[in-house]
């Protein structure tokens, strides 16, 4: 049995195929990959984040986002859908279209069994090309765990992590705190 072709896309192909699609895809080096849905433990943490966020920055010129707005690296064929993310100033879109942002300071991805790797790896490699972004926070859904990883000055990033719901996470670039009691709450 033969394996199905493998379609390179340009990213200009890929966004006119992402806006009129049902379901979102990433898109990584001309290659989509359809997400799979979520289990209710990710939705509850996200849900949780997402509401943390909102509440602690309500008043400055920071901007928080659901899943649903892609994430462009910049000189590079991909494209990517974070779990939650921030921008803070002006937002900077890809085109007119503005669902796609350019500099978001602060990434924040859920880890599962099927994504793990890849947040870890290819896809933060991906982000770290992004001049803008100060922080990375992995958050698993599976212990109460949340890894932060701080880019430094010189470029290097500065690995915290936070275990146990008694912990809380600084974000110094959005100057607030993130409890893990309040990102696991619900989370059974």
């Amino acid at each position: 049995m033969s394996s199905p072709p493998n379609y390179y896309l340009s990213p200009e192909e890929y966004l006119t195929l992402e806006r009129q699609a049902e379901f979102k895809s990433e898109y990584v080096d001309g290659v989509t990959y359809a997400r799979a849905g979520s289990s209710v433990r990710h939705n509850v943490i996200v849900g949780n984040v997402l509401a943390e966020f909102n509440i602690q920055l309500r008043k400055t010129n920071c901007t928080v986002f659901p899943s649903d707005l892609k994430v462009r690296v910049p000189n590079s064929k991909r494209f990517f859908y974070p779990d939650v993310s921030m921008v803070c100033g002006e937002i900077q879109f890809a085109d007119d279209e503005r669902d796609v942002v350019l500099n978001p300071v602060v990434i924040v991805e859920v880890l599962s069994d099927s994504t793990a790797a890849f947040d870890r790896g290819k896809k933060f490699q991906s982000y770290q090309q992004i001049e803008s972004l100060r922080e990375y926070l992995l958050v698993s859904q599976d212990e109460f765990v949340v890894e932060h990883f701080l880019r430094q000055d010189d470029g290097h990033w500065l690995y915290t992590k936070a275990a146990g719901l008694d912990e809380a996470i600084a974000i110094p670039t959005l100057e607030c705190r993130l409890a893990l009691a309040d990102i696991y709450s619900k989370v059974t």
